[in-house]
């Protein structure tokens, strides 16, 4: 119907009743913790085929610097075990919208360095990380506020 407004996500769950409410809030959550996981397997652990076993059949990976797909996953890991073997990522937020979460996260890839704000947008089809987009910042010595970047 021509001007209709669509009913996804959520708002198809809440018309369907609070069963769907809470299978979509599960969802959510279970996402969460795929991309939690996944991430930390992958940066924190720097072992790609640990990691994969949170990725779909096919990954599409929009950050420049990685190619596509499970090999080009692994290729990325492997440069950051051997280019920054004692890097860290610390997860400061993640937010889940139906197949989409975004990671806010805290990278240090040097012990002396300042650091890198990163903000990570992971999509899932069925359960699995099929895609992934980031935006990567470095952490500066002076802020015109006094907020953080966290």
């Amino acid at each position: 119907m021509p001007g209709a407004a669509r009913a996804d996500g959520l708002s198809a769950a809440i018309d369907a009743g609070p069963a769907a409410v809470q299978q979509y809030c599960d969802k959510l959550e279970q996402n969460k913790k795929t991309v939690i996981a996944f991430y930390n397997t992958a940066l924190n652990d720097k072992d790609a085929d640990a990691a994969l076993q949170f990725v779909g059949p096919s990954f599409r990976q929009h950050n420049p610097t990685a190619e596509d797909g499970r090999d080009g996953f692994r290729k990325f890991i492997k440069w950051v075990r051997d280019d920054h073997p004692h890097s860290h990522a610390d997860i400061r937020q993640a937010f889940a919208d139906g197949d989409y979460v975004i990671l806010n996260t805290f990278i240090k890839r040097f012990p002396d360095e300042r650091g890198l704000a990163v903000g990570e947008i992971f999509r899932l089809e069925n359960g699995k990380i099929v895609e992934h987009w980031d935006r990567i910042q470095p952490v500066p010595e002076t802020s015109n506020n006094t907020n953080t970047m966290f």
